[in-house]
């Protein structure tokens, strides 16, 4: 039997030499039109940065160290360029002597990737993507020698904020552009919003609302008429399934442009499989398809292909949560499942829970705060998704919400899993298990509460805020209006406050629960601000920029 696999990164080497452990016999041949396979990605822009200092580092495995573990016949700088369905043959070109053949298969994967966005107009600034080693070959190569190269990163998303990241270390003078009103928009807008002060606090200059319109001599021509100077274009606007040659074949797309395959990777035509961030896959949440471009689901496929096509019986793919963490100068952002602008946009219910716990111990040394956001369906208790921001501690924290969402647990449960505790590690009450008491305080209508963004509104029909922080805390920054009255006095002053429906805030929400609780008991109808201050704020300010 032959098996031949078009790409030869991610998916396609887990494929390859999963299916080699499991036949010996097997042929099996790759294709990959890059000059190297089974590469790093996810590592290159930490290499522009000098934090991976070794270029061999990102090299993972050559076509001769292939050939001498596994038997695969793998060939760099070798685009297929057609599929022959029914002649079960593909058209292979050598890219350096431009010839070009046919090779037959008896089972064909394909990997075929993902392209980057088009090219942008004009000349007079080299353009690079950052997808591939020889991609950093070449800004490695433009930047050496300036003393303070000029760059300018198009477009603000993962690759984007890395890309930026890693050029500041490298002492260029930055500007990122991002067609958005944020960086990183999978976030929602109030946890975008240390982003944009620590990218500010780096000194890079973020132009929000604006594409880059054309190149000139030594510099970029914004969408809005201002002129940036460059001495390189890095292109991170995004990317899209690679499906050119598989739609030429006749081989299915869904309804994301992506390429359609069953639970088990196969494609509409007997014999082809499809793995990797050309083809889509299942949402966790609602079962439609969807586009998750990550080298986690990539490795998992391309094994789980290999696996059908060698017999072995397996379960379905399981369905994506989009699981993904990334960090920005000292910053970790971490997101799984779906965010509040996407559930608004479904029109599917939800609760939302802010909280600001910190990484351990607070009593511990280098304890550091997070900005930690559930969604959650308020029939179920179950978990739509999370979002968090900090500086550490943010990682363990997304991986245990991906398990529970995974598993089916409810928000209220968190706060029964037990997870080890040293204070140098987390808390005796983790940041999950304090999500977790806060989402059950809400199920069971211990607490109620209110967003950031309704607070206007529930001011315009008469609600009254009132501020549970201490004098110091208010003086050094309230918001407008609000009535100062301390915790600590509410319970022999709270005949003060007026007979109006009351918002009670603190600085993360903790206090304000506690106050809630009380004036409830009292006889007030009061709803707790979520998140607290420092949520106001951070969303104050994103809905400046989503106004500007």
């Amino acid at each position: 039997m032959r098996t031949i696999i078009i790409g030869g990164v991610a998916a396609g080497m887990s494929a390859a030499t999963r299916l080699r452990r499991l036949d010996e016999q097997r042929e099996i041949l790759v294709f990959e039109r890059g000059s190297h396979v089974s590469f790093a990605n996810c590592g290159l822009p930490y290499y522009v940065g000098g934090v991976i200092e070794e270029r061999s580092a990102l090299l993972l495995q050559t076509p001769e160290s292939l050939g001498a573990r596994f038997a695969l016949r793998v060939h760099v700088r070798h685009e297929v360029t057609a599929i022959d369905t029914a002649g079960k043959t593909v058209t292979v070109r050598d890219l350096d002597s431009d010839t070009e053949w046919d090779e037959r298969f008896d089972d064909l994967v394909l990997a075929l990737g993902a392209a980057a966005t088009g090219g942008i107009p004009g000349e007079g600034v080299p353009v690079t993507t950052l997808r591939t080693v020889d991609d950093v070959d070449e800004i490695v190569e433009i930047l050496t020698g300036l003393s303070q190269p000029r760059v300018v990163v198009a477009g603000g998303g993962f690759i984007g904020v890395e890309a930026v990241e890693n050029l500041v270390a490298r002492g260029a003078q930055v500007t990122l552009v991002q067609r958005g009103a944020q960086v990183l928009s999978p976030l929602d807008p109030e946890m975008a919003s240390p982003v944009h002060r620590a990218l500010s606090a780096a000194g890079v200059d973020l132009r929000t609302g604006t594409t880059i319109d054309r190149l000139e001599a030594r510099g970029v021509i914004l969408s809005d008429g201002s002129r940036v100077a460059a001495d390189l274009v890095v292109d991170a606007r995004g990317v899209h399934p690679d499906v050119r040659i598989a739609t030429d074949a006749g081989i299915a797309l869904g309804p994301t442009g992506g390429i359609a395959v069953d639970d088990h990777h196969r494609t509409n035509v007997p014999g082809i499989w499809a793995v990797g961030d050309a083809v889509e896959k299942t949402d966790h949440l609602d079962g439609a398809a969807t586009l998750v471009t990550m080298a986690g689901l990539a490795n998992r496929h391309g094994r789980a292909a290999a696996d059908a096509i060698a017999g072995i019986a397996t379960d379905a793919a399981a369905p994506a949560l989009g699981t993904t963490v990334v960090g920005i100068l000292g910053l970790t952002v971490g997101l799984v499942g779906w965010s509040e602008r996407r559930l608004r946009t479904a029109g599917r219910a939800h609760r939302i829970v802010h909280t600001h716990p910190f990484s351990h111990a607070t009593y511990y040394p280098g304890a550091e705060q997070m900005a930690m956001k559930l969604l959650i369906d308020p029939a179920t208790d179950l978990i739509l998704g999370a979002q968090i921001v900090g500086r550490t501690g943010v990682d363990k924290r997304l991986d245990v919400l991906a398990v529970a969402m995974t598993a089916g647990l409810t928000a209220s449960a968190l706060s029964q899993l037990e997870l080890a505790y040293a204070p140098q590690y987390g808390s005796a009450k983790d940041a999950i298990n304090m999500a977790g008491y806060v989402a059950e305080n809400l199920a069971t209508g211990t607490d109620r509460t209110i967003q950031w963004h309704e607070v206007d509104a529930a001011r315009a029909a008469g609600a009254v805020v009132v501020d549970v922080r201490t004098a110091e805390e208010n003086e050094a920054g309230a918001i407008p209006g609000a009535v100062l009255l301390p915790l600590d006095e509410l319970r022999n002053r709270h005949t003060e406050l007026p007979d109006a429906p009351l918002i009670v805030h603190c600085r993360v929400g903790q206090r304000g629960h506690t106050a809630s609780r009380l004036l409830q008991q009292l006889g007030h109808d009061v709803r707790n601000l979520d998140g607290g201050w420092l949520t106001w704020t951070d969303g104050l300010e994103a809905a400046a920029r989503e106004g500007a």
